[in-house]
């Protein structure tokens, strides 16, 4: 069920912490908006909010962190937002990959790099080579991802391995997914007011809670981001069943 919450203030933290906890940071051109100021003045505010993101994660003992940053549909937005969009990702790589190999990120890839200009593809490709031995925490970024497009590139290797189809079950697909090998989202978040998943992560997100504010993301900071973890802590997860208890994930 879609909860809308306004933010309270923060409770004591949970000991219930979510393995793999799934953001659509959604908000930064409105936020922009609201300030008279250009679109992608607000996502480059939006790069802030990863940051206190990130090492709240690494603080509550969050294990895998998903970020959709551009999806497939974003290429529909005009040419300068995109190029604005791919200029900040750049930026943000020549900056922080550094940071977060010493303090034991991992950054992963979701979606592929078609059409993803070579500068940029090479960055994302370099970023992920120098964080490969890292698991303090595994940042997996969405970019130029689409949920669907996902399914599809899996069942293509499941059809090219040569499985039989009565070999064929969930676990196989989810090995072939761009998250394979990654605990299924606990908690999925969106910022701005929004309700849906967007063609996020739809094969992952069968059983995930879902938070949603009103805040945009360039807002959205580490209070805010307690407050959505405390919550999760709180609900019961029963997954088609009728127990209370909560199942443990690892990575």
């Amino acid at each position: 069920m879609l909860q809308s919450s306004n933010l309270r203030p923060v409770l004591p933290p949970t000991t219930d912490v979510p393995t793999h906890v799934a953001i659509i940071m959604d908000g930064n051109g409105r936020w922009a908006a609201e300030r008279g100021l250009p679109r992608s003045l607000g996502h480059r505010a939006g790069t802030e909010s990863v940051r206190g993101i990130i090492k709240t994660c690494v603080d509550c003992g969050i294990k895998v962190l998903t970020l959709y940053a551009f999806s497939t549909e974003n290429w529909q937005r005009p040419y300068d937002e995109v190029e604005a969009l791919f200029a900040i990702l750049s930026d943000v790589i020549d900056r922080e990959t550094d940071e977060l190999r010493q303090g034991g990120v991992r950054i992963r890839h979701l979606g592929t790099l078609n059409g993803v200009p070579p500068s940029l593809a090479e960055r994302i490709r370099k970023a992920v080579e120098t964080t490969v031995g890292n698991d303090r925490l595994i940042v997996n970024v969405a970019f130029n991802y689409g949920a669907r497009e996902e399914i599809v590139r899996a069942i293509r290797r499941v059809v090219q391995s040569g499985l039989a189809c009565n070999e064929i079950d969930e676990q196989v697909i989810s090995a072939n997914l761009d998250s394979a090998g990654l605990p299924d989202p606990d908690l999925i978040i969106r910022t701005a007011g929004e309700m849906r998943l967007s063609n996020f992560l739809l094969w992952q997100a069968a059983y995930a809670e879902i938070w949603c504010t009103d805040v945009y993301w360039p807002d959205f900071d580490a209070a805010a981001f307690r407050q959505a973890i405390d919550d999760y802590g709180r609900r019961q997860r029963r997954f088609g069943g009728l127990s209370s208890g909560k199942r443990a994930n690892g990575v």
